[in-house]
């Protein structure tokens, strides 16, 4: 269940998987599932290939949810 408290997120700032799923009060996961899905968008760090998540992202999504 995501969290019923708005995250503290930065529109502009990048945040790793474990950030932003804790951020939102899910799982790891959970997180994994709703990007594949679609629902929430991430982007790639090209020197380490790992997702992040913008701030703006998280709070479009956590916003969708209400």
């Amino acid at each position: 269940m995501i969290t019923a408290v708005e995250p503290k997120v930065e529109a502009a700032g990048r945040y790793s998987v474990a950030q932003a799923s804790e951020a939102l009060g899910i799982h790891r996961n959970t997180l994994r599932n709703y990007t594949e899905q679609g629902l929430i968008k991430c982007g790639f760090r090209r020197q380490t290939a790992r997702k992040f998540y913008l701030g703006s992202e998280i709070l479009k999504f956590w916003r969708a949810q209400l």
